[in-house]
């Protein structure tokens, strides 16, 4: 990006993404696609217990994985990482490059309290279906190192609550996300912020 960073304002606060949270977003040799979103309700701060917001984190895992985290202050930041290997990358440097990024993204902006990730059991090709058993494996592998709780949550499930049908299209989603008041550059990212959505209103599929 070339600003230094990214300011949201909601309720008349600033909040500022800083660039070294943007790099948190781009462990890579390519640009990756960074926003910052407002949620729709002024955040609230304080969970019953009068504790801060845990730290909450949603994937939509991809070579182009979208995602959406949700602070200890309640705003929600999402954006997209690009985990496409260089010309002369092995093939496991995506998954480094993943593990990178989430080390880094839960140092800027965690601890992360819990992770959900887009579980998708059917893929358009063989090459889509393994980059997605890898990034899973890394991502679990991560989360076991550290303690983090993680489910995976059926792509029907986040498409329904979002908007209303579980078969909605990437139009649809986007659609859908951006009547929330949120501005996602592209369908990785808007179903990296439905699933998060979901995760905070249903309380992880309870309510």
């Amino acid at each position: 990006m070339n600003s230094e960073s990214v300011t949201d304002v909601t309720d008349h606060t600033y909040k500022t993404v800083t660039r070294a949270h943007v790099r948190a977003c781009g462990a890579d040799r390519e640009p990756s696609v960074t926003s910052v979103t407002p949620v729709t309700n002024p955040p609230v701060r304080m969970e019953d217990g009068g504790g801060l917001l845990p730290c909450i984190l949603a994937l939509d895992l991809g070579t182009s994985t979208g995602w959406a985290i949700r602070g200890h202050d309640g705003l929600i930041t999402s954006g997209t990482v690009s985990l496409r290997p260089g010309r002369f990358d092995g093939g496991g440097m995506r998954y480094l490059r993943f593990t990178n990024w989430l080390t880094e993204i839960d140092q800027l902006s965690g601890p992360v309290a819990a992770i959900w990730f887009e579980e998708v059991r059917r893929h358009a090709g063989t090459d889509a279906s393994h980059i997605y058993g890898g990034l899973m494996a890394t991502l679990t592998a991560w989360a076991e190192l550290r303690g983090v709780p993680y489910e995976g949550v059926p792509v029907g499930t986040i498409k329904r609550h979002a908007a209303g049908k579980g078969n909605a299209d990437k139009a649809a989603m986007i659609a859908a996300v951006r009547a929330r008041g949120f501005s996602p550059a592209d369908d990785n990212e808007a179903d990296a912020i439905a699933l998060l959505l979901w995760a905070i209103e249903t309380k992880g599929g309870v309510a």
